[in-house]
Parts: structure tokens; C-alpha cells; sequence
């Protein structure tokens, strides 16, 4: 029997068919990797760490262990760093110290620690300001006493209920007032300029003013109020330094004992933390609290987004397909088509900012908004140009997917329902684009895929750091597309380059990430599944 020979098994194919799963193999490991490596960094950031008192020469300090490395001791000769003779090798520590307040900074490093032990009546007090404050309790509104910690837990609770009290109060219903006061000053704007602003609009419109002052008033009186009852409560809190510093209690977020809390007191404690990372608002310059606004403008641009290139693809697509000459003009077109997809972002950013933003939206602003000017209303960026700017830069994903589409359509579909009578409208309307609608979904999640992450030109046409109010209100007409907004990706860049606390950025980057990923996935996943839907429903036609 005579051996298979070399040549003839890779005539067969076999070795590309090895090659290939090999190479999915690495993408998958390399893609499941990245997905670890951004939860254990990132998520990790929300686990309750063990607090240690550290002792360097005659200084202590209380505080967390971020990192701990081992060092050549020649490197830290000049450094102005105090070793011991005779040591190479130096281990350091880098510690979340908090107190920023006091020390001015939030993490340091220690060189030669004498000491490191976990007290056990350590308190954590995470702050609206400032970060975290590391001590001990030692009296609640001036008063020591034997269940302060009880005592201290029930007065942030009823400070955080104030504080509830108070946004509702700044955030809904006086900036319901100003949003009325302010249509009022437009209103009577446009009448100035419309030469109809008489005695009687005057009147109207005046007593409608009173009528808003009267009830700014009344929530100005509340808000003084609420903010005296939640400003007479104190935490005194004594340092490792034995400094005694009192803290307002309206600046506390939360109180804990991190050296006391049971394994399952700590699962409690991650899993809260993590809900108020996806649902509650930033702080600190971004590096803390949560990130609801970034993930509620990602999605909202996404979906605007799709709505706008859906429709503007399918149409382009059906004409080069369907109605146009298949010439050279119209091989023109599909090698431009093709090419655009391959321009840089921050092209489609810059058409953006002066096509849309300042061109169309000062238009927009002359004829439908000239009592605003010259304060613009759409001539400046906003969430409706980053959405067209963003379905201009995917428009050529869709075109060729849905040409695609309707190119696998069978001819006798087409012929078929023009002989039972239907008109070539008729036709496309009911028969193919229904058909074609499985690869028009895969244009979209194409679409997604690159919108969701882009940057570059967001930063151009509407994206900005931290917004002070979202799209989408209560206030009419309820979607503001005129509003800036954050995003997920430009939250990234602006933690991980631009905080003035890069350490305590820097795990909010990978969790931010990881989200990003997740809500990219996620939109994926919902547009896949329609996609599979439809096309299991015209499956039967295609046989």
C-alpha cells in the first residue's frame, strides 16, 4: 500500500482548514482575554479592600494596598528616598491614603514599611468630595458615645433622604420652572419681533411670569430649609496623626467598616457599588460614582442613529440595485460608496461640525428660532448632529449590505409578482425589501458595531465631559435633540488622559470599557435576534 504523499495532503485543503481554526482560536482567546482582564481590573475596583495601618519611619498611616512591587534599590539613588544600608532590593507599596483634604494627595508611595497591620475599628467614609476619608469614629454631631456606629448609619440615612429631597427639588421641579420661565422670555421674544407684543400679550404673559416666580419662590424657601436641617449634621473623625476633623454629614455617601464586614456583608456591599456604577451620576471630576449618563447617551445616539441610516441606506441601495443603469456612472458610485467607508472619523467629524452644525443648524436657527439668536438653539453641537454625523459615517455599511441583499433575491420572485399584477413598487414594497430585510438588519449591526464606538468625531458635534441634564425630560418636547451629551467612549478618554487622580481613574477605565463592550453586545444581540427572526419568516419564500 503505497503512503499519501506530502503534496497530495496539502492538495486536499487540510492544512488551511487547521490554519483557519487555529487563527479563530487565537482571535477568541485573545478577545476573551481583553473581556478578563478589563473585569477583573475594573470590576475589581468595587471589592471592599482590607484598610492597614502603615508604619514608615516615625509616620503612620491609614489606608489601602493598591500595589505592591519589588524594586532594584539603585533605582531610587537621587530620588531623595531614605534606604537602609546594605538592601538591594526594595519592596514598595502604593497606598490609597485618602484625606486629600489634609495631605493633598489621594495615594502614595512607601518604601521601608516597619509596620502593616488591619485595626480593626477603622472607618471608610466615602464623601461627595474630597474621595474617601480613612480614621476613626469618635462622635456623631458632637456627641461621643457607646453605639455611634448605629448612630452614624441612622443620620445618613435620613441626611441621603435630604439630599434625595433636594435634587428632586433642584433637578426636577425648579428646572421645570426655569424651562417654563425661559419659553416665557422667548415667547415674548418672538411676539417683539413679530410687532404683536401688545398690551394684552404683555399682560398674559406677565401674569404668567408671576404665577412661576411665585412658585420658584416657594421651592427656593423649601431648598433653604432642607439645606440648614442637612448642614447642623457632623461626623468628628480622628486621623492615624491623631488630628480630629469634623465632616458635614451631607457630604458622606456611605459609612463602613471594611476590616468588620463578613464575606457576605462584602458580596452585599460589591453588588451595591456596582448598581450605582450603571445608575448614578458622576463625581469628582469623574472618578467616582457612576456613569448613567454616559450609558444612557450611548445608547440614545446608537438608536437615533439607526433610525436615521436605516432607512437613507435602504433607499440609496435600492436605486443602485433596483432603478439605476448599470453603467459606469453607477460603478462610480459603488467604488465612491465603497471608498467612503475607509475615510478617517475625524473627517466625517469636521464635515460634520461645518456642514451640520454651522451651516444647517444656523439656518435652522434663522428661520425657526430667531428670538433665541443670538444664543443658538441647533447651530451649535448636539445630539442630533452626532446622530446624522454618525449615520453619514456608517451610510456606506448599509449600502452594501442591502445591495447584497437584494442581490440574492431569485429573479423569479421579482417576475413572479409582476405577473400576478403588482407594480414594480408594489414589488419591492412587499416582496423583495421584506425578503432582503435579514441582510439590511446585518448592514445595522455593522452600523452599531462602529458607531457605538467611535469618538473622534462625537467630540466635534455634541459630546462633552459631564452634562448637567439629559436629552430625554419631562419637560416638552421631551427628546431635546438639541442637548449635548456624554458618551461611554469619550468617557474613557477623558478619565484615562485627562483626570487630574490617575490612580483612582484608572480602574473606572477598564470597568467603563468593559460596559462599553457589554452595551455594544448587548445591541448586537437585539438586532441579531430581529435579523433571525425575519429571516426564519421568508425562509420558506426563498425555497
Amino acid at each position: 500500500m503505497q503512503s499519501p504523499r506530502a503534496s497530495d495532503w496539502f492538495q486536499s485543503g487540510a492544512p488551511w482548514i487547521w490554519l483557519s481554526a487555529a487563527a479563530v482560536s487565537i482571535s477568541l482567546f485573545a478577545v476573551l482575554s481583553l473581556i478578563l482582564l478589563l473585569a477583573v481590573r475594573g470590576f475589581g475596583h468595587f471589592w471592599p479592600d482590607t484598610v492597614v495601618q502603615i508604619r514608615q519611619d516615625n509616620q503612620t498611616v491609614l489606608g489601602e494596598i493598591k500595589q505592591t512591587e519589588a524594586i532594584a534599590a539603585s533605582r531610587l539613588k537621587g530620588l531623595g528616598v531614605a534606604l537602609p544600608d546594605g538592601e538591594k532590593i526594595i519592596h514598595r507599596h502604593l497606598i490609597k491614603t485618602g484625606n486629600r483634604e489634609l495631605t493633598g494627595l489621594d495615594f502614595r508611595w512607601f518604601y521601608h514599611v516597619t509596620e502593616i497591620r488591619p485595626p480593626e475599628d477603622v472607618y471608610v467614609l466615602e464623601r461627595r468630595e474630597w474621595g474617601n476619608f480613612y480614621g476613626y469614629l469618635k462622635a456623631v454631631n458632637g456627641r461621643p458615645g457607646p453605639d455611634l456606629g448605629a448612630t452614624l448609619q441612622q443620620q445618613i440615612e435620613a441626611a441621603r433622604a435630604i439630599q434625595h429631597e433636594i435634587t428632586q427639588i433642584e433637578k426636577i421641579e425648579i428646572g421645570a420652572v426655569n424651562f417654563q420661565l425661559d419659553k416665557l422670555r422667548l415667547k415674548a421674544r418672538r411676539l417683539e419681533l413679530n410687532n404683536a407684543l401688545n398690551a394684552a400679550n404683555r399682560a398674559s404673559l406677565q401674569a404668567e411670569r408671576n404665577g412661576l416666580d411665585r412658585r420658584y419662590q416657594s421651592l427656593r424657601e423649601r431648598l433653604t430649609q432642607l439645606h440648614d436641617k442637612i448642614a447642623a449634621g457632623t461626623v468628628s473623625m480622628q486621623t492615624s496623626d491623631n488630628r480630629v476633623v469634623d465632616i458635614p454629614l451631607s457630604k458622606i455617601v456611605r459609612a463602613y467598616q471594611p476590616n468588620k464586614l463578613t464575606v457576605f456583608e462584602k458580596l452585599s456591599f460589591y453588588f451595591e457599588k456596582l448598581w450605582e456604577f450603571v445608575s448614578d451620576e458622576p463625581r469628582e471630576a469623574n472618578t467616582e460614582g457612576g456613569i448613567f449618563p454616559a450609558i444612557f447617551g450611548t445608547v440614545l445616539l446608537v438608536l437615533i442613529m439607526s433610525m436615521l441610516v436605516t432607512p437613507m441606506g435602504v433607499i440609496a441601495a435600492v436605486y443602485l440595485r433596483e432603478y439605476a443603469n448599470q453603467g459606469f456612472l453607477t460603478r462610480l458610485i459603488r467604488i465612491a460608496v465603497n471608498n467612503l467607508a475607509g475615510v478617517p472619523a475625524i473627517v466625517y467629524g469636521i464635515f460634520g461640525l461645518g456642514f451640520f452644525v454651522y451651516f444647517l443648524g444656523g439656518a435652522v436657527d434663522q428661520v425657526f428660532y430667531p428670538e433665541s439668536l443670538p444664543a443658538p438653539v441647533f447651530g451649535t453641537p448636539g445630539l442630533l448632529w452626532a446622530s446624522i454625523t454618525l449615520a453619514v459615517l456608517t451610510l456606506p455599511v448599509v449600502i452594501v449590505a442591502t445591495e447584497e441583499g437584494l442581490a440574492r433575491i431569485p429573479r423569479s420572485i421579482r417576475e413572479g409578482s409582476l405577473a400576478l399584477g403588482a407594480t414594480k413598487a408594489e414589488t419591492l414594497w412587499r416582496t423583495v425589501i421584506p425578503m432582503a430585510s435579514p441582510a439590511i438588519m446585518t448592514g445595522m449591526i455593522l452600523a452599531i458595531s462602529r458607531a457605538a464606538g467611535e469618538v473622534a468625531p462625537l467630540m466635534l458635534v455634541g459630546v462633552v465631559k459631564l452634562a448637567p441634564s439629559l436629552p430625554l425630560d419631562g419637560n416638552f418636547p421631551f427628546l431635546h435633540l438639541e442637548r449635548k451629551f456624554m458618551h461611554l467612549g469619550f468617557h474613557i478618554f477623558d478619565v484615562g488622559f485627562q483626570s487630574p487622580n490617575v490612580e483612582a481613574a484608572r480602574p473606572l477605565v477598564y470597568a467603563t470599557a468593559l460596559l462599553l463592550v457589554v452595551v455594544i453586545i448587548v445591541l448586537n444581540l437585539s438586532a441579531i435576534a430581529i435579523r433571525n427572526h425575519l429571516r426564519e419568516k421568508y425562509r420558506a419564500l426563498e425555497n
